[in-house]
């Protein structure tokens, strides 16, 4: 990749050890470059001026005006994809669900020293993240896929393929959904259109450990439908949405007529934890043909796969449109493999989803 293709990053951080590491870290990826570092908002202002970057990291926390100041600043007077960098505090949680309704692309957290296996999942989250809102620059609001060596694996790890003979009768409706970049601000657009007798739903959206509790709080306050981070066991009933933990994956299981979810550890499956492909193959395995598939936009292709399981087990599966993903990434690999059945706008989601559960 030459260097005029390669997306240009600014690195906002009062700490000159996270600027550090975060230069190291990006520039390991082949499609980035890092163009400039900041201090604080003051210091980054002049450098957004004279180095044009495509994407900003920038810390919540700094001296002298604090992210969220900053990215209001950024998002009215000069708009460009912004990720930001947040500590695992549950105060950063929340700032963090602000800086998404501010206009943030995503949200990372920041790096630290671990264990080698840490360090490694760490970096891919983080380029992926960078990566994926450089991408949507001049759409305001935050992508071709990234080169990596990192070994990329699929759900077998975590749960055989479906059998066709692994399901027993049952009527329950269940309905299971994926999310990347952009996904945020599309799961409220379609949980708030959902009536409070709607299936249960389980989601994955691609988010940092300890932010998605502050995600489902979120939500739960604005729709009709209850929404809760899910806990291993918990149940999965009409009215309720059950949102997957950061950094674990989320298989929806069955026993007799009861469908329930299941918290596993394990890799990285398609570059993520939770993944939307193990949630997927779960779903044709213990629902089949009862489960209902929704893809939205995001950057890469977790969820293809399981969306292409759950369509050759029965169950019904929709896909966002190019128009209204902020990343047509995820729903257009689904669409390739031939396991969409229907394409539809943002707004309709919810609607169809109604109806194809009746």
């Amino acid at each position: 990749m030459s260097a005029g293709d390669r997306k240009r990053v600014l690195i906002v951080d009062d700490s000159a050890l996270i600027r550090q590491v975060l230069r190291v870290i990006l520039e390991r990826h082949p499609g980035l470059e890092v163009v400039g570092t900041a201090s604080d908002p003051f210091d980054a202002r002049e450098k957004i001026k004279a180095l044009n970057p495509d994407v900003l990291t920038l810390d919540v926390e700094m001296p002298r005006m604090d992210g969220l100041t900053f990215l209001h600043k950024i998002m009215s007077q000069h708009p460009i994809p912004v990720v930001m960098c947040s500590s695992l505090t549950g105060t950063g949680s929340e700032t963090a669900m602000k800086a998404l309704e501010y206009g943030a692309v995503d949200i990372i957290v920041k790096p630290k020293l671990g264990t080698k296996q840490f360090i490694e999942e760490s970096r891919v989250g983080i380029c992926d993240a960078v990566k994926a809102a450089a991408m949507t620059k001049g759409k305001l609001r935050p992508v071709s896929r990234m080169r990596t060596v990192t070994p990329k694996l699929t759900a077998d790890v975590i749960m055989e393929k479906p059998s066709s003979k692994a399901m027993i009768q049952t009527t329950e409706k269940v309905v299971v959904v994926g999310a990347s970049t952009g996904g945020t601000e599309a799961l409220k657009v379609f949980l708030e259109m959902l009536p409070e007798n709607s299936p249960g739903i389980v989601i994955v959206q691609h988010m940092p450990e300890h932010f998605t509790a502050a995600f489902a709080k979120r939500l739960d306050s604005t729709c009709r439908v209850t929404v809760k981070e899910a806990e291993n066991n918990d149940s999965v009933v009409p009215g309720r949405v059950l949102i997957a933990p950061g950094n674990h994956h989320t298989l929806l299981k069955r026993s007799g007529a009861r469908y329930y979810v299941e918290i596993k550890d394990g890799p990285l499956v398609s570059r993520h934890r939770p993944s939307v492909d193990v949630l997927f193959r779960s779903a044709a395995r213990y629902a089949g043909k009862n489960a209902v598939g929704v893809i939205m936009t995001g950057m890469g292709d977790d969820g293809a796969r399981g969306m292409k399981e759950m369509y050759d087990a029965g169950a019904v599966t929709l896909a966002q449109d190019e128009t209204t993903c902020v990343v047509y990434g995820m729903p257009q690999e689904a669409v390739k493999l031939g396991g969409v059945h229907r394409t539809l706008a943002l707004q309709h989601l919810a609607a169809e989803v109604m109806r194809s559960c009746t």
